[in-house]
């Protein structure tokens, strides 16, 4: 069967449940952090794209928006991209859980993509390629979360490779826009403990 934003699977609706009532409970947890890392990364696709806007799909609390960096050129993330605007939009969170009805030059998306239900990846990925005129980023994470929701379950619930990933792209990529993909594995070392590392990149 194939989902969409006007009717998603009933799986969906069930996470995206949780999270909103993990997101009320913990005021601590999900609050945009796993941006960091990337920051540089989306600095560079912005730049080559000559990008003046950015919507944030699956954003969190955005908390790293909304204060000043002193480890980030500028002080905030908007100077250091040199961008006019920053839109957030998370289904968990009610200050953000109305997704723009407009285009944006970029669409990025850190730790969103492997919390998704696999049935509900094609009509997400396609949504985000609807609101980008340039450029769209995802980091994907190819392994367990180190917690699990509060039925049980993993939170990490659509775990593939890079070549599935790269097919979804691919099936949603609209034309002018440009895209890059990076899907990371975790594995343990012993005594160092846990690593993580980038397993792949694709652009398209």
């Amino acid at each position: 069967m194939t989902y969409s934003r006007e009717a998603p699977s009933p799986r969906y609706y069930e996470l995206a449940g949780l999270y909103r009532d993990y997101h009320v409970a913990r005021q601590d947890r999900y609050l945009g952090h796993s941006l960091r890392p990337h920051v540089a990364t989306i600095k560079k696709l912005i730049d080559e794209t000559g990008s003046k806007s950015v919507l944030d799909y699956g954003s969190g609390k955005g908390q790293l928006y909304k204060q000043q960096e002193p480890s980030i050129p500028g002080g905030s993330i908007m100077s250091f991209w040199g961008v006019d605007e920053i839109a957030c939009y998370d289904p968990g969170v009610a200050e953000y859980s109305t997704i723009p009805d407009r285009q944006f030059d970029g669409v990025i998306s850190t730790d969103v993509m492997e919390h998704i239900p696999e049935s509900d990846v094609p009509w997400i990925v396609a949504e985000m390629f609807s609101h980008a005129r340039r450029f769209v980023y995802a980091n994907i994470a190819n392994y367990p979360a180190l917690k699990n929701l509060a039925n049980g379950e993993n939170a990490h619930c659509t775990q593939k490779p890079i070549g599935w990933w790269k097919a979804i792209f691919d099936a949603a990529a609209t034309p002018g826009v440009v895209y890059r993909i990076e899907v990371q594995s975790r594995y343990r070392i012993p005594i160092i403990g846990k690593v993580i590392r980038r397993d792949a990149v694709a652009t398209g």
